[in-house]
């Protein structure tokens, strides 16, 4: 009980200096919490959303999927004939069978042209109106679609495209474009996760989705009274027969949920390892704080040895201070992370996924969780201080206060950590290395582990180096003032050490992505000047098919010397070896594509594999399945009949563009393949005239202007788009990053202001003899300065390191560029001297105003 006691009026009395540790503690628990709440309300938002609107048994194409996605590569949706709803509505069992027919294999425009698909990544539909969507959607304003000129609109993309009323509406399809008018909103009975959704009249839609009229896409079955699901989708498979996919509502809400659940596990774990990362940072403050508390209180727990406190009993009191830390830091950030949840929801629905708070979901485990995190990640942080102080005699009771001298770190653990960065670095350079990528990222990951601990470990001997060379280039040409700064950072090495690791690790993050990410951009910069001859290409940014007008319309375009098709085609494979190979896709292509992607193979001419019943493998499938030039496969297409083509091409695997790519000649497909069921195309390369090449790239958008969800590139577009993509990626991971880095900078401030209780009578004497408070300020920023900057170099010249080790395995998959992206690792180095500044402005300001009698009267 005393021990307790003594730990508590300890913890009170210096609850300022620990104020930054928990809320790193705080910072980082509410980010674990915020994104466990945050995904499990997406969870329960979107099983909600699945169970209501799932009708007792749905009934659909053999060709459709699970989760009722009708795009094809068609462009149209797998159907059914009208008559399987009589058949339905005679099963046993069946209350009402009702047929509906939508896709989201669409553009929809408004009458500027203008998209008006989310940009949330949520799809765009295009239905009928049936009896389903009425128990979850309730028309506000205006009246249900009727009649070819009219169209329905749900509410939050009315509200978020500004539509009214008699707004004119364009429904682009592979079957045409359909222009109609809104004649209803219609509002969600439920959260709406970010759909679009328009309705036509059945008849309509089933012209403008399909191209005809008599069929549906789904038939909706509802249960009569007292049967099961389970029953009912028996009987009505016995009614049908082979031949359809037949789904209860369970069923249909599983798929969907998957599809929901591999994106949200995705998000969830990539959060939760950022938030272990601002863990591991905090773990840096939290020792140095306790270190330094530790430190303080020589004197006073010398005293408490002197009068019979155990070892024990001081090692159990830091820790119990350490545990009262992590709780009050856990449960304020249980308390924050709701909050975080909440405003990522706020967030999502600004983006238009809209979350509702009516579905928050905090579970039991998540506070706890939280809690368990913090407290133990605490209490295992100020274990090493604690151990330390336990092992503080009574003789300290005889001796001045404060840290001992520590002018170098010790002989063992200089050895240890020269020791792990070594075999680090041997990994990093067997990475490098590597002929595989499985076998080079395993060593990688290795490399990295140990050379960051390896860092860390001899960061007190780093500092002793590193800070004494930054001093000589930074802080001498501040005089007296800026040797005392570097003094000070280099009396306690250790601690300096690990402040500034817990700035490494962030930045070091940082400059390995940079690095990736700049060396990606560069490679694939770099094949596309040496492989791709075309001039302009032109696709849908979210992976549709061109439809037959727009592909006339490209056509016909002026000033073009050819125009490329390209197809992809679903096959199955019977290769010289006897295996069969289902899941695998041929690009069909005009023999045109040969000048337009001068793909490097190993055998063979590529021009020859758009030959009549020719194609060409990649090394890696040839090498697989025993395949040399001359040798055929037996080739069967979907939806056509199964074809012997010969190999007349292999192309090598060290390309970046249309890697793993095999090809044959769109004459050749279509020699197999019906015309109502060939493929669309995915993408066409164009070529201008000699000379030509600005006015054919005004003359190809004018031609598609009718068709905005087709994008023209020309190389310079197209590759400012793949850096543009890789840019967003890489300023979400650095946003994700900010936590750790954050909680760095509090340890900063923490060492600096605990440095400053420490020095008191330090301080005062200094002041006595004439340092000016602007002076001591001075002083101390500059020595925060230092600090950050030691971190910042150890961050970067490892991230680097790193980075560089990486793009040696993205060089086997033909990335072969390695790029150092120069003004971002120089800014956020001299950015880190700003973050310095700004960590010393409190405890700067703080010594400042000590008054100078007392400051020397401390103890």
């Amino acid at each position: 009980m005393t021990v307790l006691k003594t730990s508590l009026r300890n913890f009170l009395a210096h609850k300022g200096r620990m104020a930054l540790s928990a809320i790193a503690v705080l910072l980082s628990v509410a980010f674990v919490c915020g994104t466990l709440v945050f995904t499990d309300t997406m969870n329960t938002t979107f099983d909600k959303l699945f169970q209501v609107t799932s009708s007792d048994v749905t009934v659909s194409a053999k060709g459709a999927s699970d989760t009722g996605e009708t795009t094809s590569d068609t462009g149209k949706p797998p159907v059914l004939p009208a008559a399987v709803v009589g058949k339905i509505e005679r099963a046993p069992g069946v209350k009402s069978a009702e047929g509906t027919v939508f896709s989201t294999s669409v553009t929809v425009v408004d009458g500027d042209k203008e998209k008006l698909s989310p940009t949330s990544g949520a799809p765009t539909i295009v239905g009928n109106w049936n009896a389903n969507d009425a128990r979850t959607m309730k028309i506000t304003t205006g009246a249900a679609p009727q009649g070819s000129g009219q169209i329905m609109v749900d509410a939050d993309t009315a509200k978020k495209h500004h539509l009214r009323l008699g707004d004119d509406i364009g429904v682009i399809t592979a079957v045409g474009t359909h222009q109609a008018r809104v004649s209803g909103i219609a509002t969600f009975t439920v959260t709406n996760p970010g759909a679009a959704i328009f309705y036509l009249d059945t008849k309509t839609a089933q012209q403008a989705l399909v191209g005809r009229t008599g069929v549906f896409t789904n038939v909706n079955v509802t249960a009569a009274q007292g049967v099961t699901d389970a029953r009912l989708k028996r009987d009505v498979s016995a009614a049908l027969g082979t031949g359809y996919k037949v789904q209860t509502a369970k069923e249909v809400a599983d798929a969907n949920q998957q599809d929901v659940k591999s994106f949200l596990d995705v998000m969830r774990y990539a959060m939760l390892g950022f938030a272990g990362i601002a863990f591991l940072v905090g773990i840096f403050l939290i020792i140095n704080t306790f270190s330094m508390l530790v430190a303080q209180r020589t004197r006073e727990i010398g005293l408490m040895r002197a009068i019979g406190s155990s070892r024990r009993q001081v090692n159990r009191s830091v820790l119990i201070e350490a545990l009262l830390l992590g709780v009050v830091g856990s449960v304020l950030g249980v308390g924050a992370g709701v909050g975080i949840a909440v405003g990522l929801m706020k967030l999502m629905g600004r983006i238009g996924m809209h979350l509702s708070t009516d579905d928050l979901t905090v579970a039991w485990t998540t506070p706890v969780a939280g809690v368990v995190l913090g407290v133990v990640v605490t209490v295992l942080a100020a274990y090493l201080p604690a151990r330390r102080a336990g092992k503080i005699s009574p003789m300290a009771a005889l001796r001045d206060a404060g840290a001992p001298a520590d002018a170098r770190a010790g002989v063992i653990r200089a050895v240890i950590g020269l020791v792990l960065t070594g075999v680090g670095a041997a990994s990093l350079a067997a990475a490098a290395g590597s002929d595989h990528a499985t076998t080079g990222s395993a060593w990688l990951g290795f490399g990295i582990v140990l050379t960051l601990i390896g860092f860390v470990v001899i960061g007190p001997l780093l500092a002793s180096g590193v800070v004494r060379v930054l001093g000589a280039i930074v802080l001498r040409v501040f005089g007296p003032v800026g040797r005392m700064a570097e003094r000070n950072a280099l009396r306690n090495p250790r601690r300096t050490g690990a402040t500034g690791a817990a700035l490494m690790i962030g930045l070091a993050l940082v400059a390995c992505l940079s690095v990736v990410g700049s060396s990606m951009v560069a490679s694939a910069t770099d094949q596309l000047d040496k492989t791709v001859g075309a001039d302009f290409i032109v696709q849908s940014d979210n992976g549709s098919v061109i439809t037959p007008q727009a592909v006339d319309a490209l056509k016909s375009t002026p000033g073009l010397e050819r125009v490329t098709e390209y197809k992809i085609l679903p096959v199955t494979m019977t290769t010289p070896d006897g295996k069969v190979s289902k899941n695998e896709s041929l690009n069909a292509a005009d023999p045109s594509y040969a000048e337009d992607l001068r793909t490097k193979t190993v055998q063979g001419d590529l021009a020859d594999a758009y030959g009549a019943d020719s194609m060409s493998v990649f090394a890696g499938f040839a090498k697989d399945h025993g395949i040399k030039l001359g040798s055929q496969v037996g080739v069967a297409f979907k939806d056509g009949r199964t074809a012997k083509l010969t190999v007349r091409a292999i192309t090598s695997d060290e390309v970046v563009v249309d890697k793993g790519a095999m090809y044959v000649s769109i004459a050749t497909a279509k020699k197999y393949v019906p015309a109502d069921k060939m493929p669309l195309d995915l993408l066409f390369f164009a070529t201008a005239k000699e000379g030509q090449q600005d006015a054919a790239y005004k003359a190809l958008k004018a031609s598609l202007h009718d068709y905005p969800q087709y994008t023209v590139r020309d190389q310079t577009d197209y590759k400012q788009a793949l850096k543009d993509q890789i840019g967003q990626l890489l300023n979400l991971i650095y946003g994700l990053l900010a936590l750790a880095i954050i909680v760095a900078v509090l340890g900063v401030v923490n060492t600096l202001a605990l440095s400053v209780v420490e020095r008191t009578r330090e301080i005062g004497l200094m002041r006595a003899i004439g340092l000016s408070r602007r002076q001591l300020r001075r002083m101390i920023r500059l020595e925060s300065v230092v600090i950050a900057l030691f971190g910042a170099l150890l961050g970067l010249g490892l991230g680097m390191g790193w980075g560089a080790t990486a793009q040696k395995l993205l060089a086997l998959q033909g990335l072969k560029v390695l790029d150092i992206p120069w003004p971002t690792i120089i800014t956020v180095f001299i950015a880190s001297a700003f973050v310095g500044l700004f960590a010393a402005l409190i405890p700067a300001f703080r010594a400042g105003r000590m008054n100078v009698l007392s400051a020397i009267a401390t103890e």
